[in-house]
């Protein structure tokens, strides 16, 4: 896309807020979904809670990017933040889908970029999956298959609609990178459970790197797992983290005090998914940090 608009719910995030630098800094015009009242013209207001979106704002954009949604790993999982969990994905993602597909057909993005994860299959223990694979059971899988289930509205319409199965992030100011890179930095840092668990992770750059390429790329639709294509086990990351942090990895956190600690989502860190791009490969995406210990230097 040349000089694009792009609509981004989730702007603010991990993610968002990268992606959004990467599009601005090679001169596309980013909206940012904003649940207050718009202070500029790049703000578009929408309540991803109530369902609502100020349609007009998304009319002439290239593209709709939707990667917003309550942190999985911010709090221990009460029945109240998990409903929080899915319905600021489920609610959020349909009024945009609603929108989008409500708007005059020469006012409608070419393409509707929706986020989700590779919880979506589940436990795989030592089997690799790809996009074919059907979702797993229990939260995570329910929460996904819902999630880009919502998007129907978009993709009925027309609209070009992809569906990013965001593995770990390999980054310092979120998600389980943000936790484990203090901890090893002070020489705490240790294998969770028994380690043999597989993580299928992805550097920041790439997720970035991906997502454009997504977005760029007329004809991919549907599921894209992006993780780097050779998951690790969890005493992998390990060493590698040591190993780069030069720094000890002596200390160990048992499963039983890992549930104890995050109760239900300790299923997510002690849970092995290992997970492939087929697709994203497929699609000639190349990754630039393909390997943990590329894909931790870049972070740091």
């Amino acid at each position: 896309m040349e000089h694009a608009r792009i609509a981004v719910a989730g702007a603010s995030g991990l993610i968002g807020s990268a992606l959004a630098r990467s599009l601005t800094a090679d001169g596309h015009t980013v909206l940012r979904l904003v649940r207050r009242e718009p202070r500029s013209a790049d703000e578009i207001r929408w309540d991803p809670g109530r369902g609502t979106v100020d349609a007009a704002g998304l009319a002439g954009c290239d593209a709709v990017v939707n990667l917003a949604g309550a942190g999985v790993g911010d709090r221990r999982w009460t029945d109240a933040y998990k409903e929080l969990i899915r319905s600021s994905r489920v609610r959020g993602t349909t009024a945009l889908a609603e929108a989008v597909a409500g708007l005059p057909e020469d006012a409608r993005p070419r393409v509707f970029l929706n986020g989700s994860a590779i919880g979506f299959y589940g436990e795989t223990g030592d089997r690799a999956v790809d996009e074919d694979a059907p979702a797993g059971e229990g939260f995570l899988p329910e929460v996904c298959v819902a999630w880009e289930a919502a998007a129907a509205p978009a993709r009925e319409a027309g609209v070009r609609t992809v569906f990013a199965r965001t593995g770990l992030v390999v980054a310092p100011g979120g998600g389980a990178w943000g936790r484990m890179f203090p901890l090893f930095r002070a020489g705490l840092g240790g294998r969770l459970g028994n380690g043999r668990q597989y993580w299928s992770y992805v550097a920041l750059h790439d997720e970035v790197a991906a997502l454009r390429h997504l977005l760029d790329t007329d004809g991919l639709s549907g599921p894209f797992n992006l993780t780097a294509p050779e998951p690790m086990t969890n005493r992998e990351i390990t060493a590698a983290m040591a190993h780069v942090l030069r720094r000890p990895a002596v200390f160990a956190v048992p499963a039983p005090v890992l549930r104890a600690v995050l109760g239900g989502m300790a299923g997510d860190v002690l849970g092995s998914a290992r997970v492939v791009p087929a697709r994203l490969l497929a699609s000639g995406f190349r990754f630039a940090f393909p390997r943990i210990e590329g894909a931790i230097r870049a972070a740091l």
